[in-house]
């Protein structure tokens, strides 16, 4: 029954993913990234992801912090999404979720944030985007609906290593970024952590010479660090530093 409904998804016209409405289910967001995540590990080189086993302290540190995230209540998926987070060892300014909440950090962001707030902030982006399932939207228009549900049937697997590698870049719409930076407040609302960590990111992008290629078609990082500022102070957030923060602990972890 449901490679039936698969199939005839296949032909329907992307404008109901253009309107913003994702005809994959819930359940093909979760296989998706479970075949995505396996195919980023199979690929070292690309994606030189540090063995848990290695770094149980980052690790220790990475997952309480998505957790406390997870666990808002603010989240539609909760409880029904794998999620897991990796480390990638290699100097980007960048992070990237697949469809059903599988989180990649690049160390080199990590180790240019100044301070666990900021890198919630960034989580919560993230996590967001997976969340609110605008992955498979923007996976949809840039393959077409037929050749992800060819992967999911299992029909197409030499495609998963292109789309694996489209994840670091993936371009959302400015809609989907400026969703993903509000979701981050909401989440952050509900934790220890500052609400407006996702400003911090881009307040140190302001000051510095670096340019991450995947924000040339995203909002502008000042109006998104108003924006963000805005609404923690709308919903009456805190937007103190987390006092019990202990960064350095994550950064010694690290290779």
């Amino acid at each position: 029954m449901r490679n039936a409904w698969l199939a005839a998804a296949a032909g329907l016209s992307l404008a109901a993913c253009d309107s913003g409405i994702n005809i994959f289910s819930v359940e093909d967001d979760i296989e998706l990234g479970e075949q995505l995540a396996e195919e980023i590990a199979s690929m070292p080189e690309e994606f030189p992801i540090l063995p848990r086993e290695d770094f149980p302290v980052a690790y220790t540190y990475m997952d309480a912090l998505a957790l406390r995230i997870i666990e808002s209540g603010e989240l539609r998926y909760a409880d029904r999404f794998q999620w897991e987070v990796f480390i990638i060892h290699d100097d980007v300014l960048n992070a990237f979720v697949t469809p059903g909440g599988k989180i990649y950090f690049y160390t080199g962001l990590i180790e240019f944030l100044d301070r666990e707030d900021d890198l919630a902030g960034v989580m919560g982006h993230e996590i967001a985007h997976a969340d609110r399932r605008h992955s498979t939207q923007q996976l949809t228009k840039a393959y077409g609906l037929s050749a992800l549900v060819g992967i999911v049937l299992g029909n197409d697997p030499g495609l998963l290593s292109e789309i694996a590698q489209t994840l670091v870049q993936l371009s959302f719409s400015r809609s989907d970024e400026s969703e993903a930076d509000a979701y981050s407040v909401r989440y952050l609302c509900e934790t220890p952590y500052a609400a407006n960590g996702a400003a911090g990111f881009f307040r140190q992008l302001e000051g510095s010479s670096i340019v991450p290629e995947f924000l040339s078609t995203h909002p502008n990082p000042s109006n998104r660090v108003t924006a963000i500022d805005d609404l923690a102070d709308e919903l009456e957030c805190s937007t103190e530093p987390w006092q019990d923060a202990t960064y350095q602990v994550l950064l010694d972890a690290l290779p």
